[in-house]
């Protein structure tokens, strides 16, 4: 979104809102690039064969997104940080459906790397899944920031204004969930 200021964006989501129709015009196409990307992100963690493309979970996403009225929307990083942990759902929802198991049964580790590749992604989707739910019972916090970093690719510093804390904290709160998840999901 290089012509396009954060400012900007953030304008249109609270005019959205705070119930403007047109500035949903507006923002859909400004967005849709950045939504496109995070979905390509998602999908390539997706098991070979998927049926869904990113195209498809974008405009899933969206449709949900465009169902949430009059929502308080805080900036850009908010609209990212939703978006993806819509986007998590999404695809955890289409995981379950597929009938795989809820937890253990021979399960693979999954390291919590911005890089990483997964074996098995459905299975792998809905553990960590199930992971970052028990996270966020000890933790609400620590649980948003693997959602935001993870799965929205948002930057630490994007995370500290959305959650209103510092940097470093955030740096902290990432080290330590993903110690907590490797170790919850060695155990399953």
């Amino acid at each position: 979104m290089p012509t396009t200021s954060s400012q900007q964006v953030t304008g249109l989501l609270l005019a959205w809102g705070q119930g403007d129709d047109g500035a949903l015009e507006q923002l859909t196409p400004i967005v849709y690039g950045e939504l496109h990307a995070m979905a390509r992100r998602y999908m390539s963690r997706e098991r070979r064969g998927q049926t869904l493309q990113a195209t498809a979970l974008v405009n899933e996403a969206y449709l949900r997104l465009v169902d949430i009225r009059r929502l308080p929307w805080q900036n850009r990083a908010h609209f990212f940080a939703l978006s993806g942990r819509l986007m998590r759902r999404i695809l955890v929802d289409i995981a379950r459906a597929r009938g795989y198991q809820k937890r253990g049964g021979g399960a693979r580790q999954v390291t919590l790397d911005e890089g990483m590749v997964i074996d098995d992604p459905g299975r792998d989707l809905v553990a960590l899944d199930d992971a970052l739910t028990r996270l966020a019972a000890v933790d609400e916090r620590k649980s948003q920031v693997v959602e935001m970093r993870f799965f929205a690719g948002l930057s630490v510093e994007e995370i500290a204004e959305v959650l209103k804390v510092s940097t470093k904290t955030v740096s902290r709160d990432w080290q330590m969930a993903k110690a907590w998840l490797t170790r919850e999901m060695a155990r399953a």
